[in-house]
């Protein structure tokens, strides 16, 4: 089938490339030039695993390709997926502005009937705005579908192509976009959740609202443990084994960051409020969230003595998470501006983030080249994101590089007992 994706950042172009990969025939618009110069070369622009050798083997064949032209893009399209940004504006709530744009230059160029298909992460109601913003200037026929994304940054390929669930949300139970959007899935083995438009936009941002209150839960347990001797992560395993609770998002740490969990979480909250509802849960799990972080430092602070001035410390990890270079709410970055206002001096290390950190950091800190660059000298080392590499680090010559040896672990990727056998002075969260 032909298809059209809006939009070649973290969603869009890991859609499009797995919607080739699968067979379909498929064009991915974006208004950017220099970034569609990119793609047409092969060149991926985000960073995701198995990305790079999928874009080449379905260009080389033909089965996507790229374009700034809306009006190309989507001349022979059955479906339009719209996978542009939704972020959050000033107070919190979604911004829809690109995905109206959208809309509002497919109504000026649509000829015949499509399949539209909100696939960005949109609040209640987006689809029917989506409806009113064609209909401006195209009196044809289409239908408009919601089918969220699932997809993690890090292990969006095989989050796509191994579903736990695909959720389609039409505007009647008779549509014809139910037989298109059947047939564009028809490889799937994942159950098909087919309900109208509100419930599936909610059902995304009801899905990310409960890990972030999971991922909330655990760590303020982890704050209570640390108080009582309780080893949280024996916590999180006696809970995950009750198949009630299961034991995903059950790793306490800084807090959670990320384009997703803050957006949603955010934006759940107010358009709850927008419809006369305070969602008192929600507003609990970002202040909570937001004081995580604070958390993390006042361990820092605590095992250098009380003092933070002048103190070097070194960060390793930049990235919201492992496996992505996604810097977006990050609570490493949260963490060093904090330190940074309370005069520390910081030295960082990230394998594939560093360069968008400089956007936004630029001078602040130091850039280290590799781990124990970052350590040298240090008084303290930060573990901020649980990258893999971080686990199999050469201890010993660590401690030899560190101005004195003081570990605050905010990801728990080592065992505390270990830790402190090697002569460690070492802090975990909730252990």
């Amino acid at each position: 089938m032909k298809l059209a994706i809006i939009g070649t950042g973290y969603v869009g172009l890991g859609v499009g490339a797995c919607l080739a990969d699968l067979g379909h025939q498929v064009a991915c618009v974006d208004v950017d030039r220099a970034k569609i110069a990119k793609l047409k070369k092969g060149i991926p622009t985000i960073y995701e695993e198995h990305l790079p050798e999928m874009l080449k083997k379905n260009l080389a064949a033909g089965k996507i390709r790229f374009t700034t032209s809306l009006s190309d893009g989507i001349r022979d399209a059955a479906a339009i997926f719209i996978a542009v940004g939704t972020p959050q504006d000033k107070n919190g709530k979604a911004d829809l502005k690109y995905v109206l744009q959208v809309a509002r230059d497919l109504g000026k160029n649509l000829k015949d009937y499509k399949v539209i298909v909100d696939k960005s992460t949109v609040p209640i109601g987006t689809g029917k705005l989506v409806r009113a913003e064609i209909e401006r200037n195209y009196k044809g026929e289409f239908d408009v579908v919601s089918n969220p994304e699932f997809q993690r940054e890090g292990t969006a390929i095989n989050d796509f192509l191994y579903p736990d669930r695909i959720v389609l949300g039409f505007e009647n139970p008779k549509s014809a976009a139910i037989k298109i959007m059947r047939e564009i899935y028809a490889k799937f083995k994942a159950p098909l959740v087919i309900t109208n438009l509100e419930s599936a936009e909610m059902i995304k941002y009801a899905a990310n609202s409960f890990l972030a209150v999971k991922i909330s839960f655990i760590n303020e347990i982890a704050n209570i443990a640390d108080d009582y001797e309780a080893d949280v992560k024996m916590v999180a395993r006696g809970m995950g084994l009750d198949s009630r609770i299961g034991d995903k998002f059950l790793e306490p740490g800084p807090g959670y960051g990320g384009s997703c969990f803050p957006k949603d979480v955010a934006a759940l909250y107010h358009f709850a409020s927008a419809g006369g509802y305070w969602f008192n849960l929600l507003e609990a799990v970002m202040k909570i969230n937001k004081h995580q972080r604070e958390i993390v430092v006042a361990k820092i602070k605590n095992i250098l003595g009380g003092r933070l001035k002048n103190k070097k410390i070194a960060v390793l990890g930049l990235a919201f998470k492992p496996n992505t270079d996604d810097i977006r709410e990050s609570p490493a970055i949260d963490i060093i501006n904090l330190l940074l206002k309370r005069g520390a001096k910081i030295k960082a290390y990230d394998p594939i983030a560093a360069e968008n950190v400089r956007k936004v950091l630029g001078k602040k800190i130091v850039y280290a080249k590799d781990p124990y660059a970052c350590a040298a000298g240090a008084d303290l080392l930060l573990i901020a994101t649980d990258w893999p590499e971080f686990k199999k680090l050469n201890l010993a010559k660590i401690k030899k590089l560190l101005k004195t040896p003081k570990i605050v672990d905010s990801r728990n990727i080592f065992e505390p007992e270990e830790m402190k056998a090697k002569g460690f002075e070492y802090i975990g969260i909730g252990r």
